[in-house]
C-alpha cells in the first residue's frame, strides 16, 4: 500500500545544514524508492518564489517562507508550511522537531495521522534566552497533547518524555549508509594526509563544545609532541561572537573547514584518525553515527544519550571534563593498535543498529498502521 506523506519542520534537501536534514533527505528519497510518493518543505524568504521547486530522488520539494533571524526562522516557517500543507494532498505527516509543534493545531484541520519527532530536550540548548526556552517546553507539551504519535530518536528521549508528561513513544533512531572515499581534493584543500588528523564535526554553538575540545586540543599540544592537526568540520548561522571566541582560542594546527557535504564530508570522516563527539544535548547525533560506520576510533562527551550509542565500542570522558578528554587523545594516539580495535567494535556496532533501510522500514510500518487506523 503507498502513502502520500509531507514531511515538515527542517530546512529542506538536499542536506545543507545539520542532522534533520540529513534525515529528511535520507527518508524521503527511501520512502520514494519503496513507492510512495513524498513531499518534503523547505525555507524561502518571503522576497523568494512560495511554492514548487524540482523534485530531488523522486520526492517532490515545496518551500514556504520565513524571516531569517535566531528566534523566528522556525517558529514563522512552521506557520507558513503548516497552512500550506492544508491545500496539498497527503494521508499522513511527519514534523521534525519539537519547536514547530505549538502551531501543529493547524494540521488537525487535515484530518490525518500526524508523527512529530522530538528532537532531544532542546530547550536546555544555551544559545536559547529565557523566551526560547519556554517556546521549546511549549514545544514538548504541544508535542505530547497533539501528535497522534511521538517518535524519539534515542530511549533516553522516549523515557525522558515518559517520565515528563507519561506518554509512551515510539523509538526510531538515526541511520547510516557509509561511503567511503580515499584521499582527494578536499584533504588537499585543507592540506591534510590520511589517518593523521583529529575530526571533530558539529553546529558550532555553546552546547556542541567545539571551544572544550579546542582546549583540551592546546593542552595536549602542551605537554606532548602533537603534530595532528584538529579539524573543525561545521559552522553555524547565528553564532558570529561564538564563532570569533573559537578561532580565538585556536592554535594554527586547528583548521576550521565550515560546513562540509556530500562527497567532501565523506571524504574527511574516511580519513581520520579519530573521532570526536562533545554534544551535550540532543538524542542520536547524526555525526557520531555516521563516524562510528566509517570503522572511526570515537572519543564521546558523557551524556545519556552519546552512551546509549557507543556502549562498549568507544572511549567515553566524563561530561564536559575537557581535561580527561586531553588524557584520553594523548592516549590515544600513543596507541593506534587500540585505535584500529576501537574503530572495528563501533563500525560493527552501528552497521548492526542504525542502518537507514531498518530506519525507513520502522518509519513505513508505522505510517502503515496509523493510516489503516485512521481509515477505519
Amino acid at each position: 500500500m503507498a502513502f502520500r506523506i509531507a514531511l515538515l519542520g527542517t530546512r529542506g534537501i538536499p542536506a545543507r545544514y545539520g542532522g534533520f536534514e540529513t534525515f529528511a533527505e535520507q527518508l524521503s528519497q527511501r520512502l520514494a524508492a519503496r513507492g510512495h510518493e513524498v513531499l518534503v518543505y523547505g525555507r524561502c524568504s518571503f522576497f523568494d518564489r512560495w511554492g514548487k521547486r524540482e523534485s530531488l530522488g523522486g520526492v517532490r520539494r515545496r518551500v514556504a517562507p520565513t524571516v531569517f533571524h535566531k528566534y523566528l526562522e522556525t517558529p514563522l516557517h512552521a506557520l507558513t508550511s503548516f497552512l500550506d500543507v492544508l491545500f496539498q494532498r497527503v494521508d499522513a505527516i511527519l514534523v521534525c522537531n519539537a519547536a514547530n509543534s505549538p502551531f501543529a493545531p493547524i494540521l488537525l484541520a487535515k484530518r490525518v495521522p500526524i508523527l512529530i519527532n522530538v528532537d532531544g530536550i532542546e530547550r536546555n540548548r544555551a544559545k536559547w534566552n529565557s523566551l526560547g526556552n519556554a517556546w521549546y517546553r511549549l514545544g514538548e507539551w504541544c508535542s505530547v497533547r497533539l501528535a497522534t504519535r511521538i517518535v524519539s530518536d534515542a530511549d533516553v528521549i522516549a523515557s525522558y518524555y515518559n517520565e515528563q508528561y507519561g506518554i509512551e513513544s515510539t523509538v526510531i533512531p538515526y541511520g547510516v549508509h557509509p561511503t567511503r572515499r580515499a584521499p582527494g581534493e578536499t584533504l588537499a584543500k585543507f592540506k591534510l594526509e590520511p589517518k593523521k588528523y583529529l575530526l571533530y564535526v558539529s553546529r558550532l554553538e555553546p552546547e556542541n563544545n567545539a571551544l572544550g575540545v579546542i582546549q583540551a586540543y592546546r593542552r595536549l599540544r602542551e605537554r606532548a609532541r602533537v603534530e595532528m592537526p584538529l579539524v573543525i568540520v561545521g559552522d553555524a548561522p547565528y553564532a558570529t561572537e561564538y564563532k570569533e571566541r573559537l578561532k580565538a582560542a585556536a592554535d594554527d594546527h586547528v583548521i576550521f573547514t565550515g560546513f562540509q557535504f556530500g562527497e567532501a564530508y565523506q571524504e574527511l570522516q574516511s580519513n581520520c584518525y579519530l573521532y570526536v563527539q562533545a554534544t551535550e544535548v540532543g538524542g542520536t547525533h547524526p555525526a557520531l553515527i555516521e563516524s562510528m560506520s566509517y570503522g572511526n576510533c570515537v572519543i564521546v562527551n558523557g551524556t545519556p544519550e552519546n552512551i546509549e550509542v557507543v556502549a562498549d565500542a568507544g572511549e567515553v570522558f566524563v561530561k564536559n571534563d575537557f581535561g580527561e578528554l586531553a588524557e584520553i587523545m594523548e592516549r590515544l594516539l600513543e596507541s593506534p593498535a587500540l585505535v584500529a580495535q576501537h574503530g572495528a567494535a563501533a563500525e560493527a556496532r552501528v552497521l548492526a543498529q542504525y542502518s537507514w533501510e531498518s530506519v525507513v522500514a520502522k518509519y513505513e510500518a508505522l505510517f502503515a498502521h496509523l493510516v489503516s487506523a485512521a481509515s477505519a
